[in-house]
């Protein structure tokens, strides 16, 4: 953890699943203090918030309910605390998933997470491009045509085409990076995905808080 204590904390969300230390430590490469935590109490009294990526949709939200964690992801959402999702925590965002059992997720972003074409090779994993649709003070420092990181299967359909700041193509193009007031997600892994993916949680953290 990082020494500096007056550094603002960053709290990762523990689901059972995700990429939790790669991202903590990202998160301290670029000056802030990551705590991991699988309670409440700790995301309502954080700076700011990342839900990581990894796993399944399904057991992933019966996980973030049992602990109380569903409500309080909505809760500090609807209070504009600064929240970066990645990977499945962009997915739980949506209404609804196709994975497993078509499970109903935390409802925050309108719209809904799709399979990739069968006649696709599932995951799309691998370096990709996005394409970013506006400026945005979190890729403000994002070289031109920069490759990022992704491992997933299912991918996001906003109901509002305006809410995808950045766009992939993988069999056809889909939001890889969505955003809002003070939160941003990410189909990529920006812990995965060299300099400007630490830039992303960086410029995104220091701008909302």
């Amino acid at each position: 953890m990082s020494s500096n204590a007056a550094a603002p904390l960053i709290a990762v969300v523990d689901y059972g699943a995700g990429n939790l230390r790669s991202v903590a430590k990202a998160l301290e490469t670029v000056g802030f203090r990551p705590s991991v935590t699988d309670k409440p109490a700790d995301l309502r009294g954080a700076d700011g918030i990342v839900f990581p990526g990894q796993g399944i949709a399904g057991p992933a939200m019966q996980r973030l309910r049992a602990a109380g964690m569903d409500a309080a992801l909505q809760d500090i959402i609807a209070r504009e605390t600064p929240f970066f999702g990645v990977c499945l925590g962009l997915q739980l965002l949506f209404e609804r998933s196709e994975e497993g059992d078509a499970p109903q997720c935390l409802g925050l972003i309108p719209g809904e997470v799709l399979r990739f074409d069968r006649s696709l090779t599932v995951p799309h994993m691998g370096w990709n491009d996005v394409a970013f649709t506006r400026d945005h003070p979190a890729a403000a420092n994002i070289p031109p045509n920069y490759q990022f990181y992704f491992v997933h299967s299912y991918y996001v359909r906003p109901a509002a085409g305006n809410m995808a700041l950045g766009v992939t193509d993988y069999g056809g193009p889909f939001a890889s990076v969505v955003a809002r007031d003070k939160l941003i997600a990410t189909q990529f892994h920006p812990e995965k995905s060299g300099r400007p993916g630490l830039a992303l949680y960086r410029d995104f953290f220091n701008w909302a808080i």
